[in-house]
């Protein structure tokens, strides 16, 4: 049996997998990345995870190789850098580090690019040339694939179209500072932002009005959007109306066949697919219009962000 280690490294969570060429992973686990602010530490934690799935298995197995996929990460260079939500900053080299512990070889990537790669193997974009994945978790990420390849850059780090400025200079910073960026509106965080934004606006009753901002999380805004309360409506309509706005000048780069939601906001499901829907084929240009799918990950419930690192492996076998 041939297994590839892959490796989600989030804000808040690392995640770790042994997945097979079907894109199978029965064997995983995960440590929070903030407890490890000193890095030899981490990487010494993500070695004996390994060690650990690895004394799991009951049958005979050969490791082809470990992928990466991270926030702000080089796939020319092996690094992550100046990444907003990690405990490490500056230039991080990752690949070469790791390898001192490991001999297999590392492949490393930004995780939506590695979303990308996983969603043309083990999931919904199978078949497909062009298309979109778009990660709406703490941040907003993508991975752009046109023609069949994956679209990488001069230096690895293509596709930050979460810190695309939509204000030019006259609204929220996203985590790497960008005026008016994109994931401060439409992620997790931005949607608890749009909750402060709307119960400073509107007057109307909301359980929201007697929870701190730490105290907001995601599933309890959808919660009250199904129950009526008319802030979480208002902050879906809002996140949605940028989102669907922004996805249809998207669509003028590569015209996609397909753009793929992934991530923890989409558990939001009709609150975030109905609307975004509407607001980007309202705003797509004549010639895009009726063409573009918006379509949900076809990894859900299968650890995607393990299989998208893992894919960095199988795409080049």
């Amino acid at each position: 049996m041939e297994l590839v280690v892959g490796i989600d490294i989030g804000g808040t969570k690392t995640k770790i997998g042994l997945v097979d060429a079907q894109g199978n992973s029965d064997f995983n686990t995960f440590f929070r990345t903030k407890e490890y602010p000193d890095f030899q530490n981490y990487l010494a934690q993500i070695v004996a995870s390994i060690d650990e799935l690895i004394a799991q298995l009951t049958t005979p197995y050969h490791m082809v190789g470990v992928g990466i996929g991270a926030p702000n990460a080089s796939s020319k260079r092996g690094t992550i850098e100046h990444a907003a939500n990690l405990p490490w900053k500056g230039s991080v080299p990752l690949v070469d580090e790791l390898k001192k512990h490991i001999d297999l070889p590392i492949k490393l990537m930004n995780d939506a690019s590695a979303a990308a790669l996983g969603e043309m193997l083990f999931g919904n974009a199978k078949g497909m040339n062009d298309f979109i994945v778009i990660t709406l978790g703490t941040g907003l990420g993508s991975g752009i694939v046109a023609n069949g390849q994956l679209i990488e850059g001069f230096d690895g780090f293509a596709g930050e179209l979460g810190h695309f400025d939509l204000t030019f200079g006259d609204g929220r910073l996203t985590g790497l500072g960008v005026d008016g960026g994109l994931e401060a509106y439409v992620s997790a965080t931005g949607l608890k932002r749009t909750i402060m934004y709307m119960l400073s606006k509107h007057m109307d009753k909301s359980r929201f009005r007697a929870i701190a901002y730490n105290d907001l999380h995601g599933e309890d805004i959808t919660k009250a959007a199904e129950e009526g309360d008319a802030i979480a409506i208002k902050a879906f309509e809002y996140t949605s109306k940028i989102l669907g706005h922004a996805l249809a000048n998207f669509v003028t780069f590569t015209q996609p066949e397909a753009i793929f939601l992934l991530g923890g906001l989409t558990s939001s499901g009709k609150w975030i697919f109905d609307t975004t829907k509407q607001y980007m084929e309202k705003h797509l240009l004549k010639v895009y219009q009726g063409k573009v799918k918006l379509l949900s990950s076809g990894m859900h419930g299968k650890n995607a962000a393990i299989l998208g690192a893992a894919s960095l492996i199988w795409n080049e076998q």
